[in-house]
């Protein structure tokens, strides 16, 4: 029972103590320390997360607010912005970073047989990047142009569950292929990208690795045509072809056969010609797994639209990486949660009910249930969805 436990106590119980000092004894982050440990850093960010505080003397004042509820929330210190300031600028962002992997592989296992908008027996992974303007006077590390500053964060997307499997944080200026050579190749998954991560040599490594790739081709990609196969045009298909790299650059690179479909999008009568190491799959298969590459385009719109990734309460490199990657968390934890408790809402709808209810000494299935009168959202859906956008 949860009798006088408030909502956030039993929602920071969902994270292991223990696993959390692994990642901090790792990189040294509680030496010489006498107050406010990496957990009590850890939870207050986590509380700006899920309440929306806008800054350091915002977090200061609704902790400072609350008094002997900070106790029991977990924060055994007092929460002082300048000393919040201090360890997010000083403590290694990789302790959050390794904390977040740890909450992504009870996520995964918990979205293991989702389905993924595909029938596809194989695991099925999105990879993009997404922008975070920042202003250069502010920070100089992330020069992006002449006049502006940026990090890209480059995510790998699980689509069992839509659970992020790899972030890389990197200035504005890295270019989304560099990304490849981070990613170890899972033997038999698919892995489906935008034009921007065409690199033959690259993409070879995935096909070295049994690990398939589906990517939309450029149209300055010199191609020939070998074999051509039958196709049913009534699905969209226009055709499916198995063709060979033509260029001495990229037929080095790339000296096996690839497949080549063209396909007719019927709502936007455009079309998509895509490139792809798999020649079992139908044609139309291929062209439906490309299709579901939008759903790394929605967590990037999601996680903007509703957790603090766009404006940092630090300026620093490690200010900037501690914060996203306990965000990251946040986002994970949230969806441990709705699958824990088989809640039928949305992640949207969860995180808007827990910031008015972290305090209230509630339990939490009976706070977040969706048909409860007291936090009917508007628009609420008991459809079964992560974005609620």
């Amino acid at each position: 029972m949860n009798i006088g436990q408030t909502v956030f106590s039993q929602l920071i119980e969902h994270l292991s103590h223990k696993e959390f000092q692994k990642c901090v004894t790792r990189y040294g982050g509680d030496s010489y320390l006498k107050k406010f440990s990496c957990w009590d850093q850890y939870l207050a960010m986590v509380f700006a997360q899920l309440t929306y505080r806008e800054s350091l003397r915002d977090i200061e004042a609704c902790l400072g607010s609350i008094g002997g509820k900070r106790y029991h929330m977990g924060i055994r210190s007092k929460v002082v912005r300048s000393t919040l300031a201090d360890a997010n600028e000083a403590r290694d962002w990789r302790i959050y970073a390794d904390f977040a992997q740890t909450l992504i592989a009870i996520a995964r296992s918990l979205y293991a047989h989702d389905p993924m908008g595909v029938e596809l027996n194989q695991s099925l992974y999105a990879l993009d990047s997404t922008t975070i303007d920042l202003c250069l006077s502010l920070f100089p590390w992330a020069k992006f142009r002449q006049r502006k500053a940026a990090v890209k964060m480059h995510t790998l997307l699980d689509l069992h569950g839509n659970i992020p499997t790899f972030i890389r944080v990197s200035s504005g200026d890295v270019h989304d292929v560099n990304v490849l050579d981070d990613i170890l190749p899972e033997s038999g998954a698919f892995y489906v990208v935008d034009r921007a991560y065409i690199d033959f040599e690259r993409l070879f490594v995935f096909t070295l690795n049994s690990a398939f790739f589906v990517v939309r081709t450029k149209s300055n990609i010199l191609l020939q045509r070998r074999y051509s196969h039958p196709v049913d045009k009534t699905t969209g298909v226009l055709s499916d072809q198995t063709v060979f790299l033509t260029s001495f650059e990229s037929a080095s690179a790339y000296p096996d056969a690839l497949r080549r479909v063209s396909y007719c999008d019927a709502k936007t009568n455009k079309r998509l010609t895509f490139l792809t190491n798999n020649f079992a799959l139908p044609a139309l298969t291929i062209a439906q797994i490309y299709k579901c590459r939008w759903q790394v385009e929605l967590f990037f719109k999601w996680i903007k639209q509703h957790l603090r990734i766009k404006s940092f309460y630090g300026t620093s490199e490690n200010a900037v990486k501690t914060q996203i990657w306990i965000a990251v968390s946040v986002y994970v934890l949230v969806a441990i949660i709705r699958k824990r408790l088989t809640l039928e809402i949305s992640l949207y709808q969860i995180l808007q009910i827990l910031s008015v209810t972290l305090f209230e000494k509630t339990p939490i299935l009976q706070a977040l249930q969706p048909h409860d009168s007291r936090y009917d959202l508007p628009g609420s859906s008991n459809q079964l969805i992560l974005f609620d956008l």
